[in-house]
Order: C-alpha cells, then structure tokens, then sequence
C-alpha cells in the first residue's frame, strides 16, 4: 500500500535537510523508535514499537538511505523489520523531500508499505495503516519541533575559567618538609542540558477512536454528495 503525509519545520530548507539527516539526533523524536546501531552515516539498527489496532507490535530491523540528492533535498529510505514475536515483517521504501513553506519548510514522504504474515492480517485496513502513519508523522513533527526550540533557548556555554597564573615561591633559609599548596583550577559545573527523553508508542486506544471518526467523517461525506 501506498501513502503521503507532510510536516512542517521552522527551518529553512537548507538547515532543516541537515536536521534531518542526522539520524542519531532526530531518533528520539520518533514515537516507540529506539536506535541501536549505527553501521555508518547511511546505515542503521533499531526498533520500533506501534500498535495496529489493539494489538502491539515491535519490529526489530534496519534502516537505509540508499539515495540522497543534497541539492534538491531530497533522500530515500528503505526499511525492513520482523516482530519479536514472530508474527510477520514489514518492509518500506519511503522517499521524501523538502521544500520552502512560507518562514519554514515542508517536508513530503511519499511511502510504499509491505506488510507479511499476520501482521498482514492485523493492518489489512488501509485506513488503519494511514491513520497509524499520519499519528506517528505528527508526534515525530511535534517532539523535533520541541527539540529544536529547547536548543535555540538553552544559554550558551560558559567560557572555561582562565589558567590561574603561576605563583612565584620567595627561597627559603629554613629547611621545611612541607610542599606549597598551589591553587588548584575551578572545574567548570556539569552541563544541565540533556537530550530529549525518548517519544512513547502510541496509545491504541487514540488510533482507534481516531479511524473511527474518520470512517463517520467520510460516511456522512458521502452521504452529502
């Protein structure tokens, strides 16, 4: 199956491609996501835990950008991942781009979806699968966009104290056994900043209420035409 989505990032396109190209920064922005490998800048190993329905599923696989086109900012990303429990895979190839959106940026994914097994059975709802798509996409749009304004608030990092200058020692005519004490250097306080907790599953309980308003939206839609 076959799906859009979008998000906006207050960025310019140029700085937001390279927000999103970071893969182990923007990684604990994605709901249920966990990072757990990183083979190089364009491969990787994780997991993802998601819920189709009421039933919870955690995929455990890897992620590739096998095509990035810097000029145009624009990437390909293949996934595929097999739950723990041995009930079906999911395999991907999702491909987006990002362009001017009045002060910020859109970003555009484009995704092509394969699911197996009973996996298969538990997402045969198309709406299902958008509806879990368009959530996550929305969460993951929220927690970077959290993200990058705690960075731009957070102060700057204080300047390290200066050397303390050398200390000159008068010669002594009585012999001593005690060493001068030297002044010892301020050690700068630890940073408080810490990276973002990362983003929960989502609640299958919410999803389901919201496939249902869809599918009354859409009935009474129809109904109108």
């Amino acid at each position: 199956m076959e799906f859009d989505n979008s998000f906006d990032v207050p960025l310019a396109p140029g700085q937001a491609w390279s927000v999103l190209m970071d893969v182990p920064r923007i990684a604990p922005c994605m709901p249920g996501a966990e990072l757990t490998e990183v083979v190089d800048p364009q491969n990787f190993g994780g997991k993802i835990s998601v819920r189709l329905g009421p039933v919870a599923l955690t995929f455990a696989g890897r992620v590739q950008i096998d095509s990035i086109d810097d000029v145009n900012h624009s990437a390909r990303v293949k996934a595929q991942g097999n739950d723990a429990k041995g009930r079906g895979g999911a395999n991907a190839t999702a491909t987006f781009h990002i362009e001017p959106a009045g002060t910020g940026s859109k970003v555009l994914i484009h995704t092509d979806l394969m699911l197996s097994g009973a996996v298969a059975q538990y997402g045969r709802g198309v709406g299902m699968i958008q509806a879990t798509a368009a959530q996550i996409i929305n969460q993951f749009a929220g927690n970077l966009r959290a993200q990058l304004a705690q960075q731009a608030s957070a102060p700057a990092p204080a300047a390290p104290p200066p050397e303390p200058a050398p200390v000159a020692l008068e010669p002594r005519t009585e012999p001593s056994s005690a060493a001068p004490a030297l002044p010892r250097a301020a050690v700068p306080p630890p940073s408080s900043s810490a990276p973002p907790p990362p983003a929960k599953p989502i609640s299958g309980f919410s999803l389901i209420a919201r496939v249902l308003w869809q599918q009354i939206v859409g009935l009474f839609t129809g109904r109108r035409q």
